[in-house]
């Protein structure tokens, strides 16, 4: 070919080559949407020898689990003597314990919430429900000693009362602003915030970001629940064995996830108590104890929300969308299995933590395998 002469292209080429151009463009594009539009989610796999409890140790019933900065997991449980509170790293050694009935503060006549704040000090709460009633809040350090208590044994003055608690069912302190926020849960039906340093009162609020008021007893647990609509204007006011607000947390956008168990769903607020959205999870079960607590995925946007249903399983969502996309778990006491499964919790590694209370009395760890298509 002559370097000084330009080469002339035949057009019907010119058209081929366009065409193979455009082809391989709407095939990019489709693969493209295809990716964006695929539903995947976590997958998990039990690990049957966690944890390894010494001959010591003698595990109670067991209530909730925390996972704190540095990836250690505590447990609450509820043993006839201490140590109620039980602290393993993430292989499963026991790191040591503390807890229980003491003279220098007043420890919960039914032990329920644990949670570990970004400070690594350790809350726990209770749910005792005869007289005098655990109304009542507990901070300690991660070695076990008395930093605050919010609230008073028996003390409390019903959903209006800024001073004391009512059966506190969970808890989570919010690194940005330093509040305590509170499910006040089993005796109340709202959500409370206190200052987590000094236990000054900040602000409530009820079902759809309403004042909470008290009222009633709420439906007996053989009546049928409905199981259409938005459901009541407020978090159920329960009797008896029936939880109301069973979980409280705050994602890294601020956005505070509440657990109404007994209606079955999950409502979503500003940290200010402004109502956004709500999802219900598992809504015609036998048991209306469906939402008993989240946890989300570590990623920075924490694309996943998991939600321990006690209808023995896990259920996992895409918290932007609040989609449900998969569950796992099934009902018996065989590894991966469930029984009264009741709270759970993710380490950084995106492993999650399922404590089962009775007749389970276990906590078990699922470790992340990836992702898969769904």
């Amino acid at each position: 070919m002559n370097p000084g002469r330009s080469v002339v292209v035949p057009a019907i080429l010119l058209a081929v080559m366009a065409a193979l151009a455009l082809g391989q463009r709407a095939v990019e594009r489709a693969a493209a949407a295809q990716n964006r539009g695929a539903r995947e989610a976590p997958r998990f796999e039990v690990d049957p020898r966690w944890p390894d409890i010494p001959d010591t140790v003698t595990m109670g019933e067991v209530t909730s689990v925390a996972v704190d900065r540095d990836d250690h997991v505590w447990i609450l449980h509820r043993p006839e003597t201490a140590p109620a509170v039980l602290e393993f790293d993430g292989s499963g050694r026991y790191l040591g314990g503390w807890g229980g009935p003491s003279d220098a503060y007043e420890w919960p006549a039914v032990a329920h919430g644990i949670s570990v704040d970004y400070k690594n000090n350790v809350w726990v709460g209770g749910r005792g429900p005869d007289p005098p009633t655990d109304d009542m809040l507990l901070k300690f350090t991660a070695a076990g000693e008395l930093l605050l208590q919010i609230g008073r044994r028996g003390a409390s003055g019903g959903n209006a009362d800024t001073l004391n608690l009512r059966q506190p069912a969970d808890q989570f302190v919010h690194e940005g602003t330093n509040e305590l926020l509170v499910a006040d849960g089993y005796g109340n039906r709202r959500v409370i915030v206190f200052d987590a340093d000094s236990g000054a009162y900040k602000r409530m609020w009820g079902g759809f970001g309403n004042r909470p008021v008290d009222g009633p007893a709420g439906q007996a647990e053989s009546e049928p629940l409905d199981a259409t609509g938005p459901g009541p204007d407020q978090f159920t006011n329960p009797p008896l064995e029936v939880t109301a607000v069973h979980c409280v947390t705050v994602a890294n956008d601020g956005l505070v996830y509440v657990c109404d168990r007994d209606n079955r769903r999950i409502q979503v607020f500003d940290l200010d108590g402004t109502y956004r959205t709500q999802m219900f999870v598992n809504r015609t079960a036998e048991s209306r104890r469906s939402a008993s607590r989240v946890a989300f995925s570590p990623d920075p946007e924490q694309r996943f929300m998991y939600v321990a249903d006690f209808n023995s399983r896990v259920v996992i969502v895409e918290r932007e969308t609040l989609e449900i996309l998969d569950a796992f778990g099934s009902e018996g006491s065989g590894p991966g299995q469930f029984q009264g499964i009741h709270h759970l919790a993710a380490d950084s590694d995106g492993n999650l933590y399922v404590a089962e209370s009775a007749p389970g009395s276990r906590v078990q760890k699922f470790v992340l395998r990836g992702m898969e298509r769904l």
